[in-house]
């Protein structure tokens, strides 16, 4: 029989969980709980070391406890703190960067500087990616599960995506994984309909004024309107394929682009090198200010886009390829680096090529706290000091916390 108790919690843990401890001093982590509350829980998983529990009734609240504005929320995995007021978010996130580069870098003295808010909490979201349930359903990933939970409704998406979304009538197709919709300058809509059938799908656009692409296995059909959004940041259009990655927030977006400009030093005949260059975003806005700006990107679609971004620059290059695989062959010295590499952060052997650049200056987005720590000890270790590092919300009513570090090389390892 599951075990229920009674503990008071004590801080936030990155994952969007509370951290207790049981009496028997085993750690403890509950979902949708806030630091300083009295709860009882029941133990769902139980190992040596730690235990996972599920929050059955708060018996003393947080005075920063808020009525979750969503009727999914605890059932639909894509919010996870819509019980906790904004500011409180903000302070949390911050608080969870400093202990993970504590824990994961070694750390004490963390050069922290103050969470850069999102300005809307809420309505967001330029680009929403839903599962089906098998009744043709739109939904979400169950928290911690493989399950669709269909969704009436969300206040995450900017306001034209949430006016197109509930009137989408899908029917249940083999071989339809996902749909997507993202949303561009000018508030044009795309709808992406990703599948593991390589012939296209049967669809009709009857009111929705949208461009729809089909993903499959043998690549992107267009089936209405254009293959390419156009999303703007800071005044600058930037093309952006179905398949492509681009930032969901746009007005954070804009944010990090603009603290990295205010926050480098290039003089007019610098290298710069940005790996995980995308569809260039951060390029498009270094080029001007480097005498030679390298991408390295080894999503095809995204060269493309890249492509098509930066091709008023004549002292831009691309390398289409991985960063494992480019960074060990370069023939040239860089003067500042840029990465932006996904959630799982630097493989080894990216790691060991970026080092052996010895780049001045390191600028490092990244968009998962423990993976980043990770690498910062390693840069540490290789003569890197960690000069600053800047946390963004990019996701608010979520656990998710992307930020900005500046590394500068000090010595020889």
């Amino acid at each position: 029989m599951t075990s229920t108790c009674e503990l008071t919690l004590s801080s936030h843990a990155y994952g969007g969980e509370s951290f207790g401890r049981l009496a028997d001093g085993r750690a403890v982590f509950v979902p949708f709980s806030l630091p300083g509350e009295t709860v009882r829980v029941q133990l769902t998983e139980e190992k040596r070391g730690y235990a996972r529990a599920e929050l059955v009734e708060v018996l003393s609240p947080s005075p920063h406890r808020v009525i979750p504005r969503c009727p999914h929320f605890t059932q639909c995995g894509g919010c996870h703190y819509q019980h906790m007021d904004y500011a409180s978010q903000l302070l949390a996130k911050q608080e969870i960067l400093r202990d993970q580069l504590q824990r994961n870098a070694g750390i004490q003295d963390v050069p922290l500087r103050p969470i850069v808010p999102s300005p809307q909490a809420w309505n967001y979201r330029n680009h929403l990616q839903f599962h089906l349930t098998p009744e043709g359903k739109l939904g979400f990933s169950a928290a911690r599960s493989n399950q669709v939970v269909a969704v009436g409704e969300c206040h995450l998406p900017e306001p034209p995506l949430d006016t197109i979304w509930p009137q989408l009538d899908i029917e249940p197709v083999a071989g339809l994984e996902r749909l997507g919709l993202r949303l561009g300058a000018g508030e044009d809509v795309q709808l992406i309909l990703e599948s593991s059938d390589p012939q296209p799908l049967d669809f009709l656009v009857e009111d929705l004024p949208l461009s729809a692409v089909h993903l499959g296995p043998g690549g992107c059909l267009v089936l209405a309107g254009s293959e390419r959004l156009v999303m703007e940041v800071l005044g600058r259009p930037f093309y952006v394929s179905a398949s492509s990655f681009f930032q969901v927030n746009t007005f954070m977006a804009a944010a990090m682009v603009e603290h990295v400009l205010g926050n480098i030093e290039l003089n007019p005949g610098a290298v710069v090198l940005d790996v995980y260059c995308g569809v260039g975003l951060f390029s498009a806005f270094l080029a001007p200010l480097a005498g030679r700006l390298v991408g390295i990107e080894d999503s095809a679609s995204a060269c493309e886009d890249f492509a098509i971004n930066l091709e008023e620059f004549d002292h831009v290059e691309l390398y289409a390829a991985t960063a494992e695989e480019t960074l060990s062959s370069l023939d040239f010295q860089s003067d500042l680096i840029l990465l932006d590499p996904p959630r799982s952060g630097l493989e080894r052997g990216a790691m060991q090529g970026l080092l052996r650049q010895r780049a001045r200056c390191l600028v490092y987005a990244s968009c998962d706290p423990s993976t980043l720590g990770r690498d910062i000890r390693r840069l540490i270790q290789a003569g890197y000091r960690l000069q600053s590092i800047t946390p963004f919300d990019l996701f608010p009513q979520t656990y998710h916390i992307e930020s900005i570090s500046f590394l500068e090389l000090e010595a020889a390892p």
